[in-house]
């Protein structure tokens, strides 16, 4: 049998930001409805497709802690039957404003959406309401793979503490595990950003501190194997030890400009990663290949731009609107989109899914011949909710990209926990700093518009780790219990999602708002739990106001009901 080119393994962050009980619509609640209808049951669906055609897509999806706490949750099951409801009903409506036009293809739309929903509630109820444990499922079976995260995606390189990390990192695996059934093997950095050991400086006045721990040590001490970074980072990595014959021997850094062929700093090739060159890899980084993602993720050239795809932003009503346009061209106006049409969407999808095979193709033969016959795997990255909510279509692309290479003997469809047991590594590198965000830095999350909360966000951490060394919380369960509260909020406003939606401009006042609200519930019950440790009485002596603000807590922060204060410990 022929030997294959190489490997393709399709890496999906599905994330979303703690929104239940924070409000429904514009923002809140909706964001995690609409990606629960049109990227999270569309994926499932695509792989199960597969699966029933015998074929196993073998696709590694991330599904972050905080995302899996509130799927997992009564509250989201109940409210999103009642959006999926809404939508049917809102479909109805504009099918009876459409009749009124006689305007026989936009009443057509209205009962395709119709349809589509009721599938949705169909499909929502055969699972037994349960999103994560579908996945779980198909994960079990082998068909995927799934990543565990941090608890809130928080940005690990800047936060101040490695207690921090460590808790953060902790409490997301403790909910995986708990949600899915399983502990994951790899896991998705929040942002892909990455910090190497050494010195550090924090990104405000607070200066820094001279040794570091680096972030695959962190990682490797809580047993994860694998993670991903931007392709930046593995193309300026340094070399510092190689295997051959079994053996691990140190090289110097100009050991990869010495024997390019060997697979170093290629994005197709995993490499072990030790930020402190002293011994082999604690962990396996796998490269985002942006070759082959830019051919999907570019809003100038990627597949979901192209003009028949359903547009995103153009709506018929007011709230929740349903969209009923095409693209049209990168440039039409929303008032001069022409109507979409459906028909139009199998031919396109098969162009560009044959296209995107063909250039995975193309790149893994080339990589073979520049290495002179190795292995080498493409990673293509990407946001889940890329696929069904921003790319309506995108759920059937995925589908068809793995029914096609699943056909196509020269390549391998893989997880990435599947290759490094049937490729291991040979190579290990230190990593620079980085992130997948704009211009690979921290820059997105480090800037002036937020740079005010690292602030608050450093005095949090520090006190929280004071309050968990000196008060008697093993002595005192009351203490113990505002404290667990305590540092779920703390995870809570560590969540990446707040400078990044106010960076961008997105939801400015929702994410200044559910930051500082966080803070605030974090410190009163710090300050609770310290008025207490003084007073043993003291929580028979609470205010109205101080009751209804812990109860308040308990209302609307709703997940990691299993909080444990050793995750804070070194």
């Amino acid at each position: 049998m022929t030997q294959p080119l190489g490997s393709f393994a399709l890496v999906l962050h599905g994330h979303l930001p703690y929104v239940l009980r924070h409000g429904v619509w514009p923002h809140g609640e909706d964001w995690l409805y609409e990606a629960a209808a049109e990227t999270y049951l569309p994926i499932l669906d695509a792989i199960g497709h597969c699966v029933l055609h015998h074929v196993s897509p073998r696709a590694t999806i991330g599904l972050t802690p905080v995302l899996l706490e509130q799927l997992a949750h009564k509250h989201f099951k109940q409210g999103f039957e009642r959006y999926l409801e809404d939508r049917i009903e809102r479909a109805g409506e504009d099918r009876k404003d459409f009749e009124k036009y006689n305007h026989g293809h936009m009443i057509y739309l209205a009962d395709r959406w119709i349809q589509w929903y009721r599938q949705a509630q169909s499909d929502f109820q055969r699972i037994g309401r349960d999103i994560p444990g579908e996945f779980a499922r198909f994960a079990r079976e082998g068909h995927i793979q799934i990543l565990t995260s941090c608890a809130t995606h928080g940005y690990l390189p800047l936060l101040y503490e490695d207690t921090s990390i460590r808790a953060q990192l902790r409490a997301g695996l403790a909910a995986s595990h708990r949600i899915l059934g399983f502990k994951p093997k790899g896991m998705w950095l929040p942002e892909c950003a990455y910090r190497p050991g050494g010195s550090w400086r924090s990104p405000i006045h607070w200066g820094g501190k001279d040794r570091r721990v680096g972030v695959e040590h962190l990682i490797a001490d809580e047993t994860i194997e694998h993670f991903f970074v931007e392709h930046t980072l593995v193309e300026a990595a340094n070399s510092e030890f190689i295997r051959n014959e079994g053996n691990w021997h140190k090289v110097g850094w100009d050991e990869s400009t010495k024997y390019p062929g060997r697979g170093w700093r290629h994005v197709l090739e995993p490499h072990g990663v030790n930020s402190d060159g002293t011994g082999p890899a604690r962990a396996t980084v796998f490269a985002r290949d942006n070759s082959i993602c830019e051919t999907v993720w570019s809003g100038a050239i990627g597949y979901p731009a192209d003009g028949v795809y359903l547009e995103f932003h153009k709506k018929w009503g007011p709230r929740r609107g349903l969209r009923y346009w095409k693209i049209t061209g990168s440039r039409t106006d929303l008032g001069d989109k022409h109507l979409y049409v459906p028909d139009n969407i199998p031919g396109k999808l098969f162009e560009h899914v044959q296209h995107f095979c063909n250039a995975v193709r193309h790149r893994l033969g080339e990589y073979q011949h520049y290495t002179g016959g190795r292995h080498g795997c493409v990673t293509a990255s990407f946001d889940a909710e890329l696929f069904g909510h921003w790319w309506f279509e995108g759920p059937q692309f995925l589908r068809d990209v793995w029914l096609t290479l699943a056909s196509d003997h020269s390549i391998e469809l893989t997880t990435a926990e599947q290759f490094l047991e049937k490729h291991p590594i040979d190579k290990t590198v230190s990593l620079p700093e980085g992130s997948w965000g704009d211009g690979g830095d921290h820059r997105v999350w480090t800037n002036d518009r937020v740079n005010w909360m690292w602030d608050i966000e450093y005095r949090c951490e520090t006190n929280f780790g004071r309050a968990c060394y000196q008060l008697p919380w093993k002595e005192n369960a009351d203490i113990e219990q505002l404290l667990k509260k305590a540092g779920r909020e703390l995870l809570l406003l560590q969540a990446s999602d707040w400078q990044f939606i106010i960076t961008r401009g997105q939801a400015v006042d929702y994410g200044i708002k559910r930051f500082m609200l966080h803070v605030s519930r974090f410190e009163t019950l710090l300050d609770l739990a310290e008025k207490l440790a003084s007073d043993s009485t003291y929580l028979g002596k609470l205010t109205d106001l101080e009751k209804f603000e812990v109860e308040d807590a308990d209302i609307h922060d709703v997940i990691f009901p299993q909080i444990d204060l050793k995750w804070w410990n070194t």
